[in-house]
C-alpha cells in the first residue's frame, strides 16, 4: 500500500502529492519522499539539495525558477502555517504556456508540490508565519537565477499589496518574457 496518493493537476506534469499522516498521542509523522513510490510515478528521484524559508503573514516570494542549464524540479510542502502556493508553467512548446496553478499548502494538510522543470513557483504566506521546505534537483546558481512579475499573471492573490522583496519587485512581466524553457 503506498503511503502517498500522487495527483497530476491541470499543467502537464506537475502533481499534488498528498502523503499519509499518522498521529498519536505524541504527535504526528509523515514521509516526505519515497525512492520507489516516486520512481514508479516516474519523478526525480534525485535531489541535490534542501532548503526552507521563513516567512511572516502576507509575504509573496516569486515567482522564481532557475534559466537551464540549472533549472530544477522542485518538491515543495509547508512544514509550519499555511500558504496560497502557486505555479506558471513557463514551457514554449507546453499546452498550458503561461497558465497558472494554485493550492494550499499547510501543516495540517501535510499536500506537497511537486513542480517540474520550466515552471516559474511562488507562494503567499496566510498564517502568522509559514516554514516552506523546499527539495530541488541541482545546485542553485545565483547566475540562472530568475523570476517573472508575481502579479503579471491573472493569479488571484489573496493580497493585492503583498510584502515582497525589492527583488521580486523588479522581475519582468510576464507578457516580455521570453522564455528559455
Amino acid at each position: 500500500m503506498e503511503s502517498m496518493v500522487i495527483e497530476e493537476i491541470t499543467i502537464p506534469g506537475c502533481y499534488i502529492i498528498k502523503p499519509e499522516i499518522h498521529e498519536d498521542q505524541r504527535g504526528s509523522f509523515v514521509k516526505t519522499f519515497h525512492y520507489d513510490i516516486f520512481k514508479d510515478h516516474g519523478l526525480e528521484t534525485s535531489f541535490r539539495e534542501e532548503f526552507y524559508t521563513t516567512s511572516h503573514n502576507r509575504v509573496l516570494r516569486g515567482l522564481h525558477f532557475q534559466r537551464p542549464p540549472h533549472d530544477h524540479t522542485k518538491l515543495v510542502y509547508c512544514l509550519s502555517g499555511r500558504i496560497f502556493d502557486v505555479v506558471v508553467d513557463l514551457r514554449s512548446e507546453s499546452t498550458t504556456y503561461g497558465r497558472y496553478y494554485c493550492c494550499e499548502l499547510s501543516k495540517n494538510s501535510a499536500n506537497m508540490l511537486y513542480v517540474p522543470r520550466g515552471l516559474a513557483h511562488g507562494f503567499y504566506v496566510q498564517s502568522d508565519i509559514a516554514i516552506v521546505v523546499y527539495n530541488v534537483s541541482t545546485i542553485h546558481s545565483p547566475d540562472y537565477d530568475d523570476g517573472i512579475l508575481w502579479d503579471s499573471v491573472d493569479v488571484p492573490w489573496p493580497d493585492e499589496n503583498p510584502v515582497l522583496s525589492d527583488r521580486d519587485k523588479s522581475f519582468t512581466k510576464l507578457v516580455n518574457f521570453i522564455t528559455p524553457f
